[in-house]
């Protein structure tokens, strides 16, 4: 199977967000640039995964502005049911997508169900999918929230994400570049 036909297959549909950001100076659908990020985070992190699995991790969050926030409830438990039913739209967007380009019904049910029970990580393989999800946030978009939470919200966010996290990500978590306030957060939350 042509790894790259799956990629161009969950990219089509990501390069529709609407959501722009600018990546050295280039302008990049939101969902498109997140998905690169992702591959290159797993290639690096775990090069010997299956490709179902490469392509889970592409396809996180494909689609992801189809189901805005603003459509729950501001609270918790709006927040979690919009979690939840995004895990189901990947999946099922990811499995359309895979089997309209002619991909094996197995490899789209099996990308599918990566993507679906990654919040379980009950299995080797959705772990990997969490682990890289949170590697991506703390290189790319930590900054980000750091800018827009007061102090005791970045604790519980980095303690939070940390816990989703397996020792070998743990592991890889601390050669991010952090800059030094990045890096002094995550010590105070982890007690480093």
């Amino acid at each position: 199977m042509n790894i790259e036909r799956a990629y161009d297959s969950i990219d089509e549909i990501n390069a529709e967000d609407p959501n722009k950001i600018t990546v050295n100076g280039k302008e990049w659908p939101v969902e498109l640039i997140y998905g690169i990020r992702m591959t290159e985070e797993i290639e690096s992190f775990m090069p010997e995964a299956s490709d179902e699995l490469k392509v889970a991790v592409r396809a996180q969050h494909i689609g992801r502005w189809t189901s805005p926030r603003s459509n729950y409830p501001m609270d918790k438990v709006g927040y979690m049911k919009w979690r939840t039913e995004l895990y189901s739209i990947h999946a099922e967007l990811a499995s359309i997508q895979l089997r309209k380009f002619g991909l094996p019904e197995g490899f789209a049910t099996n990308v599918s169900t990566y993507i679906r029970e990654k919040a379980k990580r009950n299995s080797p393989e959705t772990q990997i999918v969490e682990d890289v999800a949170c590697l991506v946030f703390l290189r790319w978009y930590f900054e980000e929230f750091m800018e827009k939470h007061e102090h005791e919200k970045l604790l519980g966010i980095v303690r939070k994400t940390w816990a989703k996290m397996s020792d070998k990500a743990h592991e890889r978590a601390l050669t991010i570049p952090f800059t030094d306030s990045q890096f002094a957060l995550v010590k105070e939350a982890l007690g480093l």
